[in-house]
């Protein structure tokens, strides 16, 4: 039972000479991936640390360090060194061998055939940005990740016959996900060397692709840059994406640019894997502004639950919690006691919704939540509504102390078109969101407040307005 290497030596059996992964042009079938694998078992340690760029050296390393009862972290190579060591040693510090020397640290049964390990054993932690500067530790085991396999090949509808691109780093969870779906599926993985807007194109065009997984930033280049450039992306029958809600500008160009893709978005986190999703079928109707995000993944049971565990009634909103076998075994550090909470057997990792009709819909972290007037107001909706308005390219939105509110909802923009004025987006703002959510002031951004992790910064906006910064300025 999984990860995915019995599937992989099924489809290297079967289907010796298909494709089985490509790699900025370069390609392995299924016999040179199994071949090449368990070549490298012999100086693969019991706890292998990955931290290279995307390469087809780094998909076998991957597969060997997953084999038998080996387990793998992948560290993204663009942290500092510093970081990258600290890691390192907090692995080995809690039990886990970590080594990346080869033929070091072996373990007598680690195994020596390309098979999958028992399937409670743990195969892969997983590291996650916290409040601290050393990220987050979890472990999963193999039986979590096969479950979500099955959920999501059947969610996305997944076939062997799909070319799949995931043009991000394979550090990050979202494309390591897919590469190893893929493997399990039997179905071609394509990634870039680095992100690369022509690249994509160009694999889109020329290589069969029929299913992107991306976030929605990557979305939005492609889609408005292959308009531009013609770039047919009609051979295109599912588009996934994560990380963030989509907004209506982004949904509007992959409509245009891939017509006759399923667009799917999700809602997971590393520690919970999937939760709920979406489907919207080529030619229906945008949600625009929407916080909904779709209904329970297969095998994934939904509630939401006050802090104290008790079940909040349809439309209200708390802690979503979830109960399936795709559940993460928890921390090896960094667990602050809310990182990862458990309520009887349910799940939450601390972000707030409600579910309404069957829908769950995404608030935000509570720690995001601004109170204005009693109010309890998520800058995730406000953004989600404000990018929705005409001439706004994207928006940010943070609570600011207010002497008689508490706090008032204030609101950064960065116009689409050049310029946008205050009336044009409160205008804008009818039907979308409730008149006491709304911002009570306007800047227009120069740029997003981005933090080095690439996260968009709400005290970084606030940070700019006190500061008189002149990549914010009040909005006329």
């Amino acid at each position: 039972m999984m990860p995915f290497l019995d599937k992989l030596q099924l489809w290297a059996d079967e289907r010796p000479d298909d494709t089985a992964v490509v790699v900025g042009g370069k390609r392995l079938n299924w016999a040179d991936l199994r071949d090449a694998a368990a070549l490298r078992l012999a100086e693969t340690a019991s706890t292998t640390i990955l931290a290279e760029p995307n390469s087809l050296d780094f998909v076998v390393a991957y597969t060997a360090a997953v084999a038998g009862e080996r387990c793998c972290a992948v560290l993204d190579p663009l942290w500092p060194q510093a970081m990258i060591d600290e890691v390192t040693q907090r692995i080995g510090q809690s039990g886990q061998s970590a080594v990346r020397t080869p033929a070091e640290g072996r373990v007598p049964g680690a195994g020596d055939e390309l098979t999958d390990g028992h399937p409670d054993s743990t195969f892969l932690i997983g590291l996650t940005s916290g409040t601290t500067s050393v990220p987050k530790a979890f472990t999963r085991s193999r039986r979590s990740w096969q479950v979500s396999f099955d959920a999501s090949i059947e969610f996305f509808g997944l076939t062997t016959e799909d070319t799949t691109l995931a043009p991000g780093p394979l550090a990050a969870s979202l494309n390591l996900y897919a590469l190893s779906e893929c493997l399990y599926a039997g179905a071609a993985f394509h990634t870039l060397e680095t992100f690369d807007v022509g690249d994509a194109h160009a694999a889109i065009a020329y290589d069969g692709v029929t299913r992107l997984v991306l976030v929605p930033t990557m979305l939005r280049l492609l889609s408005e840059r292959g308009l531009a450039g013609g770039v047919d992306a009609s051979g295109v029958r599912s588009i996934i994406c994560a990380g963030s809600k989509l907004d209506a500008r982004t949904l509007e160009a992959a409509r245009r640019w891939a017509p006759n893709a399923a667009i799917f978005e999700y809602y997971g986190a590393s520690e919970l894997s999937f939760v709920s999703g979406t489907r919207l079928g080529a030619g229906e109707p945008l949600d625009a502004g929407g916080t909904g995000i779709g209904r329970p993944f297969p095998g994934v049971e939904l509630k939401i639950l006050d802090d104290d565990g008790a079940e909040r009634p349809d439309g209200a909103d708390g802690n979503i919690c979830v109960r399936s076998g795709m559940v993460s075994n928890g921390y090896l550090w960094g667990d602050d006691g809310q990182a990862l909470r458990c309520f009887d057997g349910w799940y939450t990792v601390g972000d707030q919704g409600y579910v309404d009709s069957g829908v769950l819909h995404i608030l935000g972290r509570r720690s995001d939540m601004i109170i204005t007037s009693g109010r309890n107001v998520y800058p995730h909706e406000v953004e989600l509504a404000l990018a929705s308005v005409p001439g706004v390219s994207a928006a940010v939105a943070a609570g600011m102390p207010d002497e008689v509110r508490g706090q008032k909802v204030i609101a950064g923009i960065v116009p689409a078109y050049g310029s946008v004025t205050a009336t044009q987006v409160k205008t804008g703002l009818d039907g979308l969101l409730a008149r006491d959510k709304r911002p009570l002031r306007y800047f227009m951004l120069s740029e997003l407040p981005v933090s080095d992790r690439g996260k968009v910064s709400r005290q970084m906006l606030l940070d700019w307005i006190g500061n008189n910064d002149p990549r914010a300025r009040p909005l006329a």
